[in-house]
């Protein structure tokens, strides 16, 4: 019997992928416990309307991503921190405080999406990478000042 997976189950199928398994482990298992659905013309007719609708909603995400991109692109986050000897800074910036930064400019960032390879712990400018979404990243200037 052949179904439509209409949620993942773990080393069996992903969402949308069509398998052909054995009547009885289709109906008493995968259908039983909303797994899968048979394959018919109505369930392919929902599965195809169902990744129209996905590819539609990836392709405006990308577009506000970009949107966010260009902004974000021209985006320079002050912070003023204190220093010792030789303008050595205490400690350095994190995470947090840059995404506390851009809410306040109005961008909505997770933590998540904020990528630092090092330490921002020396006076001037660093470039932040921000990962907006697949194939989407934005550059964001952080300027530590005394």
């Amino acid at each position: 019997m052949e179904v439509i997976f209409i949620k993942d189950l773990k080393n069996q199928g992903k969402k949308g992928q069509i398998k052909d398994v054995k009547d009885g482990y289709a109906q008493n298992y995968l259908i039983k416990n909303g797994y899968a659905v048979i394959k018919n013309k109505e369930n392919l007719a929902k599965l195809e309307s169902e990744k129209a609708k996905k590819i539609a909603s990836d392709k405006e995400n990308k577009a506000s991503a970009e949107q966010i991109k260009i902004e974000l692109d021209k985006t320079v986050l002050e912070f003023k921190v204190k220093t010792g000897e030789a303008d050595k800074v205490f400690g350095s910036i994190s995470v947090k405080q840059i995404k506390d930064e851009l809410t306040k400019h109005n961008f909505k960032i997770e933590k998540s999406q904020i990528e630092i390879s090092n330490p921002i712990a020396t006076l001037g400018f660093h470039n932040i990478k921000i990962n907006l979404y697949p194939g989407v990243e934005a550059t964001v200037k952080v300027h530590l000042v005394k």
